[in-house]
């Protein structure tokens, strides 16, 4: 049975800083210009439609002031759990076009009710080039969004971000999987001392694509099911420059298709989004059409007919676990969040072909089925499961002073 996507667009831009003082972040323009190479038609998927964003305007806002746009942030986060909610209700695939970073609060809340509803936990696979990590305990300063959304979605922060409708956090540390960030990351270690388990960029080449993907699915073999997030930054700026913060040691086109088509083999797979691509570096439109490209022949195992339809168990109690980077000296980097210029380089094109069908990894059984029991209580499934969520319990207090090895 096809699993059928829906494409949502999430052309949200306020958790970025603007680039300079009278403009403001391009990724807004991300979804139509992904749309413009017939995205749609290539994946003969379902038009979810646009969930528009609130304006930007940083104000008088100034350093010490917690997350810029926070409140708006919130209040579109509470609309994307919604929009997402109705997609996996109808049994579709949702692959979200963002906008930044901060639009992962809206799925990781829409993940969080899946999971109550369920009684499972729903895990992350966190693709990026940044660990976007930021947060009270490690910083002197938070502001924008895009750069501490990872913080926030595992519980560390401010609470109208990290803990709407009283729900903290949204994922556990031990159910995200962190994969291509740069080896000189500055919160790498952060990441190691809360048990997040990581594979920069050094680690999967080394292991190659395919078999990384195939190590997500067991690191978070112990949840229902799990979301993924891709930041195209992840790419390298040679064949990727246009997004906010470019930094060198990234993977290539042909490494993120084939990443992406194994995290998404599998019906434990619930949805992706795809963030931070900004249509004001691609004047010819050629960045965007290699990322069309990749996604298109990325989801190739979610539209196939012998794809499964998403299944979800409640997990057993997690096990600790390590991830398998060791501490390495870390040298400070650009900050995500602080939108500038990337210098495109015209000769820094794809030269490579793309894989063949045989190195993408396929893991549905012969069968066509996942061997999984059946969803155990009638509430995990029908319509409306992920759009009524429960009456919240009482806000908890900001917690935002908790420590990098740690939430509460």
């Amino acid at each position: 049975m096809m699993r059928r996507i829906a494409v949502l667009d999430a052309p949200s831009n306020l958790g970025l800083r603007p680039p300079t003082v009278t403009s403001v972040p391009g990724c807004v323009k991300a979804p139509g210009a992904l749309r413009d190479h017939d995205l749609l038609a290539r994946l003969r998927a379902r038009d979810a439609g646009c969930l528009t964003p609130p304006r930007y305007d940083p104000g008088d806002w100034r350093p010490g002031d917690g997350v810029c746009h926070a409140p708006e942030i919130a209040g579109y986060s509470v609309a994307l759990a919604e929009r997402i909610g109705a997609i996996i209700d109808r049994g579709e695939f949702p692959l979200v076009l963002g906008g930044d970073c901060s639009i992962l609060l809206g799925s990781a809340l829409a993940m969080h009710r899946l999971g109550e509803a369920v009684g499972g936990r729903i895990g992350l696979v966190f693709v990026d080039g940044h660990s976007d990590f930021r947060h009270p305990g490690n910083a002197s300063y938070v502001g924008a969004a895009a750069g501490e959304d990872l913080a926030l979605v595992t519980g560390r922060g401010q609470a109208d971000l990290a803990a709407i409708e009283g729900r903290r956090p949204y994922f556990r540390d031990i159910d995200v999987v962190v994969l291509g960030i740069r080896a000189q990351d500055e919160y790498r270690l952060d990441l190691q001392a809360a048990g997040i388990t990581t594979r920069p960029v050094p680690a999967l080449r080394a292991e190659g694509a395919a078999r990384t993907a195939q190590w997500a699915h067991e690191q978070l073999a112990d949840c229902a099911g799990y979301w993924v997030h891709v930041d195209v930054d992840v790419l390298d700026p040679a064949v990727m420059p246009a997004v906010d913060a470019p930094d060198p040691g990234g993977i290539a086109f042909a490494e993120l298709e084939i990443l992406l088509a194994g995290l998404v083999d599998t019906p434990h797979c619930l949805g992706v989004e795809l963030t931070v691509f900004d249509p004001d570096y691609d004047p010819d439109g050629s960045y965007a059409a290699e990322i069309v490209n990749t996604v298109v022949a990325g989801l190739r195992p979610v539209s196939a007919p012998e794809a499964v339809p998403p299944r979800l168990l409640p997990g057993p109690p997690p096990a600790p676990r390590r991830g398998d980077a060791r501490p390495v000296a870390v040298d400070p980097v650009g900050r995500r969040g602080e939108s500038r210029s990337p210098a495109v380089n015209p000769d820094g094109r794809r030269d490579e072909g793309r894989p063949s069908a045989g190195e993408v990894p396929q893991e549905v059984p012969d069968d066509g089925r996942v061997a999984l029991e059946p969803v155990g209580p009638p509430a995990a499934a029908g319509p409306g499961l992920l759009r009524r969520p429960p009456s919240p319990g009482p806000e908890p207090e900001d917690d935002s002073s908790h420590s990098a090895a740690g939430i509460a």
